[in-house]
């Protein structure tokens, strides 16, 4: 009989889990959409940063600043505009200003729908009939027009940069909490729901230690889709003469360019550097989303 050797003992044999940090580096090498997204937004955020620290953007994105319309240059890098602006202080300026708008409509849509899901999926009942009413009424009529009638009742001159963030995500929260109230509905009726429930936990505890926990994708997915929404929504009303006529948000300069006939006066480099930076900004937003989908759908997940 051939000898057996030593076997090794079973104590020895040890399967070390990957950090955190390796977990997270792995998943961000398998999703490139994500990290392009990232990416792009990190530079923005650089870029407007940078350029705060540098710039006097109190003055130089207003008009009558510095000599009007010159082309780009060593003195000028992106040039100026009809008015007198300096068009690198006007982005730095108005990139962060409509990130701002698309951050707090994203916020109060995505906060305002996730409270109206949850309370419709969970409770049931009256609450889930009337919050379902209202939502179905309103999501069919065209959200944007309504934004462009309350718009236009606004006096111009009381109008900001917040004001139109709040006009923005007066009708944001339709969508979420369509999303949310689908998504509670299937997790409330889970196994691990049942037993916390069994265990004598509150609705309370279920919802914030349970249900909340395993929504969290859908959640970022959906803070997204807001501030995406949201900044699409405040460009629309921006190029129609509708936002803050004196803040230099990326719409309004768009607006101003055209209104000037820019291109026809053969000021290209005017509307180019807005167009360029909202592209970017939805480019990497729809990035963004498309990467976090694989956190927020499951078959995605085992498909990988």
């Amino acid at each position: 009989m051939a000898a057996v050797g030593p076997q090794p003992d079973a104590q020895e044999i040890r399967y070390e889990q990957p950090s955190r940090l390796t977990l997270t580096g792995r998943y961000l090498r398998r999703n490139k959409s994500l990290v392009l997204g990232l990416a792009i937004v990190i530079a923005l955020t650089l870029f407007t940063v940078i350029g705060s620290l540098t710039i006097d953007t109190e003055k130089r994105a207003y008009p009558l600043a510095v000599k009007p319309k010159q082309p780009p240059s060593a003195e000028y890098p992106l040039g100026t505009d009809f008015f007198g602006r300096d068009l690198l202080a006007v982005m730095v300026r108005g990139i962060w200003q409509t990130a701002v708008i698309g951050l707090i409509a994203g916020a109060i849509g995505t906060g305002v729908g996730v409270i109206l899901g949850f309370l419709s999926a969970y409770y049931g009942g009256v609450v889930d009939t009337l919050i379902r009413a209202i939502t179905e009424v309103l999501l069919p009529i065209p959200a944007f027009l309504i934004l462009v009638i309350i718009a236009g009742s606004i006096d111009r001159k009381s109008v900001t940069i917040y004001t139109m963030a709040l006009i923005v995500s007066l009708l944001a929260w339709m969508g979420p909490t369509r999303v949310m109230r689908a998504q509670v509905l299937t997790l409330k009726e889970r196994l691990f729901v049942n037993v916390a429930r069994l265990s004598g936990m509150s609705n309370l505890e279920i919802v914030f230690k349970e249900i909340l926990p395993n929504m969290l994708p859908f959640i970022l997915a959906s803070f997204v889709s807001g501030v995406f929404a949201g900044i699409f929504a405040s460009f629309g009303l921006s190029v129609l003469g509708l936002g803050p006529l004196r803040e230099p948000l990326i719409g309004n300069t768009i607006w101003f360019a055209q209104q000037q006939a820019a291109f026809f006066n053969g000021w290209w480099w005017w509307p180019l550097w807005p167009s360029l930076a909202l592209v970017l900004i939805f480019v990497s937003l729809t990035l963004i989303n498309v990467g976090l989908d694989e956190l927020a759908n499951p078959r995605v997940r085992r498909a990988e």
